[in-house]
């Protein structure tokens, strides 16, 4: 929201009206205070739960750039790309080398089969097939379309973004190029490509301004941008891979839930 014409994403206190002991710059008091991550209700058409998610798999999630600031030094002068975020749902997809069983799955769980629009996603891309011939990979992607949040991007039917292609025998994501190329030839979209550079040199503020925009042919604000270097490659801020999103403020003012 806007306090008094400015954009708040925050709120400053002092330290001392809480008891938090000897604490530090930089120090994470996450525990300390006792927050908890807010996640909203899962909507009844998302499936029933069949298994937690597959622990071979990394599940799906990006930092904003505003709470890890250091990783623009880190990607500074490397080749990256920019793509679009999209406001769907995020969804994996495997075949489990423990039992050879495949599954579709949500955030955090694995979904029965059924008509949620996980399952209704597998069989229109016909992914078990795919990753039967591709066993040792695992598909993650935005799923979209009529009935998925507020169906923003005004899709006609359910659609599959590959945003990852994740290989779990080698313990590793695809490069970006190698991921997309592979996507496009099992006959899926990978996310579309917003901005891409040999040498990233992008400050916050820059990156806020390119996470602006309409989704494609509608009225809507695009929720942002995800970005990456073109190579995989860890980061020691994220603790983990390097690859960070930037929240559109149109969006969070104008459609944010």
């Amino acid at each position: 929201m806007k306090l008094r014409g400015v954009l708040s994403q925050g709120l400053l206190l002092p330290l001392d009206g809480f008891a938090l002991g000897k604490v530090g710059e930089g120090d994470d008091v996450t525990a300390l205070l006792g927050v908890e991550k807010y996640e909203p209700p899962i909507p009844l058409d998302m499936g029933d739960f069949r298994a937690h998610f597959p622990a071979f798999l990394p599940k799906t999630d990006e930092m904003r750039v505003q709470s890890v600031p250091n990783v623009l030094e880190e990607l500074r002068g490397l080749p990256y790309v920019a793509t679009l975020k999209y406001d769907g749902s995020s969804a994996t997809f495997c075949i489990d080398p423990r039992d050879g069983e495949f599954h579709a799955c949500s955030r955090n769980l694995s979904i029965k089969d059924g008509e949620n629009f996980y399952w209704r996603v597998a069989r229109k891309y016909d992914l078990e097939a795919t990753l039967r011939r591709h066993p040792h990979l695992g598909i993650q992607g935005e799923v979209c379309g009529p009935g998925i949040q507020k169906n923003r991007l005004q899709l006609k039917d359910i659609t599959l973004f590959v945003f990852n292609v994740y290989d779990f025998r080698a313990a590793r994501y695809l490069d970006f190029d190698e991921a997309r190329n592979w996507a496009e030839e099992n006959g899926l979209t990978p996310v579309e490509i917003m901005e891409s550079g040999e040498s990233f040199a992008h400050s916050q503020e820059s990156l806020l301004a390119l996470a602006e925009g309409k989704y494609a042919g509608t009225s809507h604000e695009r929720e942002g941008i995800v970005i990456r270097p073109r190579r995989e490659m860890n980061s020691v801020a994220l603790a983990g891979r390097l690859s960070f999103k930037a929240i559109s403020n149109r969006f969070l003012l104008k459609e944010g839930d």
